[in-house]
């Protein structure tokens, strides 16, 4: 898809304020400045600080497994051989 370029007039009002339009509203823009006077606008996702862990690749990598591991047929378990790691562990 080939990029869409577009050329609009803002005025900055008072406050400093300019508008996007409304289907920008509630958005969240990351706002580069690349020299005076230039900026740059990209709309954007946020992570919280509470989730950034899942976005480090040792958690994507056990959260792939353990989705990849949904699609595995059931297998029978060892009981005795689970309490023996267990009890393995601190």
């Amino acid at each position: 898809m080939a990029p869409c370029m577009t050329t609009s007039v803002k005025r900055v009002g008072a406050s400093g304020q300019i508008s996007l339009g409304k289907e920008f509203a509630g958005r969240t823009v990351l706002v580069e400045s690349t020299e005076p006077g230039v900026w740059v606008i990209k709309t954007a996702h946020t992570i919280p600080d509470s989730e950034l862990w899942l976005h480090q690749p040792e958690a994507a990598a056990r959260l792939e497994r353990a989705l990849a591991a949904i699609d595995q047929p059931p297998s029978e378990g060892d009981l005795d051989a689970l309490e023996r790691h267990l009890r393995t562990q601190p």
